[in-house]
C-alpha cells in the first residue's frame, strides 16, 4: 500500500458549462493506492476551487468541491486477446503500468456539480421584462400591461 498527497494542475474543461474547475488551478489529491490481485485500487479525496456564475441571476460563484474517488485498474494481461466489441470499455485499466487519473477525476468532479448552480438557495433571479436582479431591489415591478383590445379606451377623456 501506498499514500500519495499531491497538487496538480486540473486539466481543461473539468465541469459544465455554468460552473467548473478553472484550467490551470491547483487540484490537491490524497490517494491511497493498493496492490490487488486484479489490479491497483485507488481510493481517496480529491478538493479545488470552482468558479462559475449563477443560472438564474448571473453573477459570479466561487466556492470549493470535495470529492471522493475509488477505482479498480486491472492489469493489462498480455495473454488476453481482446476483440474489437467485446472489451468492456467500463473497465480502467493499467497502461504500462502508469494510471490515468484524469477520467476518475473528471466524472467524480462532475456528477458533484449541482445542474443549475446558484449564488444563494433563494436567489431570486432576473425581471423577465427589463433583465434587473432582483435580489438589488426586491421592490421591482412594472405596472400591468394594458390589453391590446381596449388600449384605445385610455385615449378617451372623461370630463
Amino acid at each position: 500500500m501506498q499514500t500519495l498527497e499531491l497538487t496538480l494542475p486540473a486539466p481543461a474543461d473539468l465541469g459544465i458549462e455554468l460552473l467548473g474547475v478553472p484550467e490551470g488551478s491547483p487540484v490537491e489529491l490524497d490517494l491511497r493506492l493498493e496492490a490487488v490481485m486484479e489490479g491497483v485500487l485507488v481510493t481517496g479525496t480529491a478538493e479545488a476551487d470552482l468558479e462559475g456564475e449563477c443560472s438564474r441571476c448571473l453573477e459570479p460563484i466561487e466556492d470549493t468541491v470535495r470529492v471522493d474517488l475509488q477505482e479498480l485498474f486491472v492489469y493489462d494481461d498480455p495473454g488476453h486477446v481482446r476483440r474489437g466489441d467485446d472489451q468492456d470499455d467500463d473497465v480502467s485499466r493499467l497502461e504500462d503500468d502508469l494510471i490515468d487519473l484524469e477520467p476518475l477525476l473528471r466524472d467524480a468532479v462532475v456528477l458533484a456539480l449541482p445542474f443549475q448552480p446558484l449564488c444563494r438557495d433563494d436567489c431570486p433571479g432576473l425581471c423577465v421584462e427589463c433583465g434587473a436582479r432582483l435580489a438589488d431591489d426586491p421592490e421591482h415591478g412594472h405596472e400591468a400591461p394594458i390589453d391590446p383590445r381596449w388600449a384605445a379606451l385610455s385615449d378617451l377623456e372623461l370630463s
